[in-house]
């Protein structure tokens, strides 16, 4: 059975940059782009940009594997993730910890990669990103997390060091009779 590997963390963690470091060193991966109610020109990862009309119409229609609201956005799972699954493809997707319980019902592969660094890491990646003030970066530092859902397969990773570090670190997780 094919894995659906979530990431997941604070802003600034490097997801979306292991993400795409994992598909490099397993290029038979696919990371899976989330749609989201922002400006595609709003910078960060890769994702399709939609308004919000947009977004509703094809949550209605069954487009998304799993959606849901964060940060006043909408951020949604194209379905086509099933297809990549059934073919047995590892795929790697950026999701919020508040979707997790419901990712874990609707996927039984689901392994949860939590990605952390220390606050003057994120702090500093965040303005460099240049998305945000710095009001605006300490009060998303001071939010608490919210809770993992019982019986996630997890797996922590701090991302501080080289992107190669963490790379290995999830690939041993993944794959861990080639570790």
């Amino acid at each position: 059975m094919a894995v659906l590997a979530a990431f997941v963390g604070p802003s600034g963690a490097g997801k979306d940059t292991l993400m795409e470091a994992v598909h490099t060193a397993q290029p038979d991966s696919h990371i899976v782009r989330r749609v989201i109610t922002r400006p595609a020109s709003a910078g960060g990862e890769v994702f399709e940009g939609v308004t919000t009309e947009v977004f509703m119409r094809r949550a209605r229609a069954g487009d998304f594997a799993l959606h849901w609201q964060a940060h006043d956005l909408h951020y949604g799972i194209p379905a086509q993730v099933d297809e990549e699954l059934d073919a047995g493809t590892l795929c790697l997707v950026n999701l919020s910890r508040n979707v997790l319980g419901q990712a874990a019902r609707r996927f039984p592969s689901l392994h949860v990669f939590n990605i952390t660094a220390s606050p003057e890491v994120l702090a500093e990646r965040l303005a460099k990103r240049g998305r945000e003030s710095k009001d605006q970066i300490l009060r998303r530092l001071s939010r608490k997390p919210d809770r993992f859902p019982p019986d996630l397969k997890l797996t922590e990773i701090v991302n501080e060091g080289p992107v190669s570090k963490a790379v290995r670190q999830v690939l041993a997780a993944l794959h861990p009779a080639k570790a």
